[in-house]
């Protein structure tokens, strides 16, 4: 009965959140079931034909004590406890709903592999688990990740047989206190507070198996090259060996444009050039399509991979941003992604376009995604809609001065990089955000990522503390959260004494003429009615409005003072939805208007200097 009624209203809740019509272009369609939850495709830029979709009903048990190993857990068949995967424990979508601390939680369910993936090599995925993971099969660890927001896979070839049915057990802990691990937004305290909310714990994305060959494509590196009106493809695989090929077409609709072949070893690149250009943009998000392959001398095509690309450049030049060799104003809004019955984790695939769609209703080209690293479909939806964003890590709740608290944050941020690197989506990278304390180790560190960040992805540029210490970046951004237009305009200001405002110049490099935004003001509170009220210490910043019409006037007013300054690029305004106590959003928690959309849209597009 408890199953049932579990089952029961999860699927009421993702209905009224409402599935997609739509069935995104690329997607691979593969051995499913209609009654799990997320059954979409969970990687659309990198699809092949055959998966399994692992979402659904496992069996779990809290391990507050930790000694689930000396307990033999590993080897259970299952415990007492239900939960629906991928929802996190302490999300009502879940089932499970437990809001207090979870210093270690164990999964279980069965794992049956298609007797057609016979001769295949068995890769089991996770889009996230938050926070440690070893994973066992049959009792045995396949693998440990350490990372709460990075996706990961392990090759469990040796631990199974086509054909069969084995035991998967995972074991995740969680030390969300210890300083030694991102935090992003979850609450150090039991009740939510501030701007800190409900915590994830364990398994929050999409886990799912996929057959590859031993020889096949492991990733694809794709760099967009506007100048030179071509692509790069540097593919990856899991194993090669002599006399295979590496094959890449790029497609325009069903229309082949371009195709290149070279030997598949680590050491090829293959080139795509480009006689007739279409770049991607917000006004036009032009998608190329691509399918890479691993032939055999043969010709026979041992992987097939579908993947897609957009040709776009973005760059800093002066004190401006581009995009595509022309300045581009950036009108952003602060989304931290979090969802009243799915906390980290959106309850549909349509509930992630939906959000797009409202900031774009709202005026907004664009988002910071804020102390959250959002799953790959919400990076597929921005492709295909036009909507720009910066990716952020969850870095609140680091000891800037640890060591290994560095070397676990590090790590992470390169996984997320090279997963999101080839969205075209995404034009900007911030590894921090306001890391005020922690001294010479703190600066260190942020310059150690803003180091790797290019590294790993020299095409976008990186602001690499947003609103904190900067040490070393491509951006210059600034948060203030002043209520008062006149005061914020004399703060923002040029003057003789100084070129620009900086919050804490003691700390920080001398600007250096680097593109300058606000990209944190406003968040101003406004509540519509007395049922909307989410909790006792709702707040916003600054004094509350005492009416609509004043908080028209100043939003209005703050956003156009920000506009009226030459050397502003661009703005993000706080924030997409109220979340938790903290309802300062253009939207209410359960998305729904608070505003005439129509007037905040105005606001937040009128004079804008063209682009």
């Amino acid at each position: 009965m408890k199953r049932a009624l579990i089952l029961v209203f999860v699927f009421l809740c993702i209905f009224f959140n409402g599935l997609s019509n739509e069935k995104p272009t690329r997607i691979a369609s593969g051995i499913q079931r209609d009654d799990i939850p997320r059954p979409e495709y969970p990687r659309p830029q990198f699809a092949r034909s055959a998966w399994v979709n692992l979402n659904g009903e496992w069996t779990y048990a809290f391990d507050f004590g930790n000694t689930g190993k000396e307990r033999g857990l590993a080897n259970s068949r299952g415990f007492e406890g239900e939960i629906i995967v991928p929802f996190c424990p302490e999300s009502p979508l879940s089932g499970v709903n437990h809001k207090d601390f979870i210093a270690a939680m164990w999964y279980q369910r069965s794992l049956t592999i298609p007797q057609d993936w016979q001769g295949k090599n068995v890769i089991l995925h996770f889009g996230a688990v938050d926070y440690e993971t070893e994973v066992f099969v049959d009792g045995e660890s396949v693998g440990k990740h350490w990372g709460g927001t990075s996706s990961f896979r392990f090759d469990i070839t040796p631990f199974v047989q086509a054909g069969k049915t084995h035991n998967l057990v995972v074991y995740v802990k969680d030390e969300l206190r210890s300083g030694l691990q991102p935090a992003g937004k979850q609450c150090p305290d039991f009740k939510s507070r501030g701007c800190h909310y409900t915590r994830t714990t364990g398994i929050w994305q999409t886990v799912w198996m996929e057959p590859v060959s031993r020889y096949g494509l492991e990733s694809c590196h794709i760099i967009p090259d506007l100048d030179q009106k071509r692509f790069y493809v540097r593919p990856c695989f899991y194993a090669w060996k002599e006399g295979l090929r590496f094959r890449a077409r790029l497609l325009d609709g069903q229309r082949t444009v371009n195709e290149s072949e070279v030997l598949a070893s680590p050491y090829s690149i293959c080139v795509l050039p480009l006689k007739e250009v279409k770049t991607w943009s917000p006004e036009n998000p032009f998608l190329y399509d691509l399918i890479f392959e691993v032939l055999e001398g043969s010709g026979k095509v041992i992987d097939r991979v579908e993947s897609y690309a957009g040709l776009r450049k973005v760059h800093v030049e002066r004190n401006q941003v581009f995009l595509n060799n022309k300045p581009y104003y950036l009108r952003l809004v602060l989304d931290q992604g979090f969802y009243p019955d799915g906390i980290w984790t959106a309850p549909s695939d349509a509930a992630l376009k939906k959000d797009i769609e409202l900031s774009m209703k709202a005026g907004f080209n664009g988002a910071r995604l804020h102390q959250k690293v959002f799953e790959e479909r919400f990076h597929h939806w921005a492709d295909k809609l036009g909507y720009l964003t910066w990716g952020e890590s969850s870095s609140w709740g680091l000891d800037l001065k640890s060591g290994e608290a560095a070397r676990n944050f590090l790590t992470e941020w390169e996984e997320i990089v090279v997963r999101d690197r080839n969205h075209p989506s995404i034009i900007a990278w911030t590894p921090f955000n306001e890391a005020w304390s922690g001294g010479e180790q703190a600066k260190r560190l942020i310059a150690n990522a803003y180091d790797l960040t290019k590294k790993l992805d020299a095409t976008r540029p990186v602001n690499d503390s947003s609103g904190g210490i900067h040490v070393k970046t491509d951006l210059w951004t600034e948060h203030t959260y002043e209520q008062d237009p006149q005061k914020l305009k004399e703060l923002l200001s040029l003057s003789e004494e100084r070129s620009v405002w900086r919050r804490h110049p003691e700390i920080s490099i001398a600007y250096q003429g680097q593109p300058y935004l606000i990209d944190e003001y406003g968040g101003i509170k406004w509540i519509p009615s007395a049922d909307k009220v989410y909790a006792e210490d709702s707040w916003g910043y600054g004094e509350d409005p005492k009416t609509l019409e004043e908080f028209y006037t100043r939003l209005e007013a703050l956003t156009d003072v920000i506009l009226s300054l030459d050397h502003v690029c661009g703005f993000c305004y706080t924030q997409l939805t109220d979340i938790e106590q903290e309802q300062n959003g253009i939207y209410n928690y359960d998305r729904t208007e608070k505003f005439d959309m129509k007037r905040i849209q105005k606001i937040f597009s009128k004079g804008v200097r063209p682009n």
